[in-house]
């Protein structure tokens, strides 16, 4: 099962006990920046969750599958995740600790 953006307004609903305008509200402004960010072509760096980043895919030979012809696919635009080392470490049951010494 997906978390779906609407999983997400429930959740801070209750955990913050705001009110469901208000979730919708901070969700979808989120999003606006997120896309805005990106589409001006600069990264979403998120701390101890990833990096969110557009990449550039030139032109490709592809085939129909239904017909079998070769065509040429566009030049396009892609988001690239990258997950911090925070997250890859929690995603595998594992507590990331740091220990710093000051002698």
């Amino acid at each position: 099962m997906a978390l779906t953006k609407a999983d997400i307004i429930t959740n801070i609903c209750s955990q913050w006990s705001i009110s469901k305008a208000k979730s919708i509200q901070a969700v979808e402004a989120l999003l606006e920046i997120m896309i805005s960010t990106l589409q001006s072509g600069e990264i979403v760096l998120i701390r101890d969750f990833g990096k969110f980043d557009v990449k550039e895919k030139g032109q490709r030979k592809g085939r129909n599958p239904q017909i079998g012809n070769d065509l040429i696919l566009d030049a396009r635009m892609v988001i690239t995740f990258r997950c911090s080392g925070v997250l890859r470490e929690k995603l595998n049951g594992r507590i990331l600790r740091l220990s710093f010494s000051l002698t």
